[in-house]
Formats: structure tokens, sequence, C-alpha cells
């Protein structure tokens, strides 16, 4: 939202109505980290509303690498433990992008009453009685073998059952991601 919507949020009828501040938890996508939210968080916070924007195990400024990290519910750790954090009367608006909403959807699950929203911006769903791996094989039916680049696929955790691991390569981040972005994005990126 830009701050013209934010401020029109408040607004009803001509009448400026009393602001309600919020909390919102921000919830990067696969191969990003809480810096693919700056714009958003900083015109959240000029609007008076609290921001929280964790980096996922291994990316972003987090400690160690995104290969070390064995499984799914280590990964989303510092978004759990941030929705656990919240005092005992509030909830907050859980905002994610891309594969973020499987971290979203595992925070309701394990917090639903720390939970006032939960927003899906061009986020992945978990599918009910699916795997979590069904997301990804939907989104990659009918690629051929070059969509994905220079991209790097890979496994981690328990070998009779790995999670499935993923790094945007810098082609792929430039033609398939970026693309309508400015150069300095990608920069962002690189430095994750």
């Amino acid at each position: 939202l830009g701050s013209s919507e934010l401020d029109r949020a408040g607004m009803e009828g001509g009448e400026k109505q009393q602001h309600h501040h919020h909390h919102f938890v921000l919830i990067h996508g696969v191969c990003h980290g809480a810096w693919s939210w700056y714009r958003v968080a900083t015109a959240l916070e000029a609007a008076g509303h609290r921001v929280t924007a964790p980096d996922m195990a291994g990316c972003g400024a987090s400690p160690g690498r995104g290969e070390e990290v064995a499984s799914f519910e280590e990964y989303s750790r510092p978004l759990l433990d941030a929705v656990a954090a919240l005092p005992e009367a509030e909830q907050a608006v859980l905002v994610a992008h891309s594969f973020g909403g499987q971290s979203l959807a595992l925070a309701m699950e394990r917090h639903p009453e720390k939970v006032s929203v939960a927003v899906f911006v061009t986020a992945t769903m978990p599918a009910a009685g699916k795997p979590m791996t069904y997301a990804f094989k939907q989104l990659s039916q009918g690629k051929g073998p070059d969509f994905f680049m220079d991209c790097a696929l890979g496994s981690a955790g328990d070998p009779r059952n790995p999670d499935k691991t993923f790094l945007f390569g810098p082609k792929y981040m430039a033609r398939r991601v970026y693309q309508l972005s400015p150069p300095e994005v990608c920069l962002l990126y690189s430095g994750r």
C-alpha cells in the first residue's frame, strides 16, 4: 500500500475516523529476506503501525546458510517465535508473499489466537491433504526444462523424506523475478 491508500484507510464518508494502529508481521518469499519489505514497512511505520519483518532461517541477515536448515519448521522458526512473542491479548496482521504463504499458514495453525488477519500477496497457500511440494509441482507444471535457468534445486533434512531447497540464480532473478524493477533491487538480492 502507498501512503495515500493508508491515509484513505482512516477516512469514511468524508470524515476522518479514529485511527486504529495495527501490528503487521511481514513474511518474505523464497530466497529473499526481510529487506524485500523495506518500502512497505516504511509506509506502514509512517502511518503509525508497528512492523515486524523477520528473516526466515538461512535467509536475509539471519546467521547460517539455507542449505544448513534441516526442515521447513526450522526455516519458519523466526516467524513462529515472533508470533509467539506477541503480548497475550495482541493479534497481528500477517502478510506473506510467494513461498512465505506456507510459513504464514504454519503460524496460523500454531498460534491462531495471535492472528487477526492473514493476507496472502501472490503467495502460495497449502492445499488441504496435499504435501508442501504440491504447490511447487503445480507452479512447475508445463514449464520447459530451461524455465528455472540457473536456479539451484536440492534437498535437506531426513534423506527418507527430504525437504526441497531452492535458490534463485542471478539470470533467473533478472529475467523472471525483477525484470520490471530498477537494477538496485537485484543488487539488494545478491547481497542477501
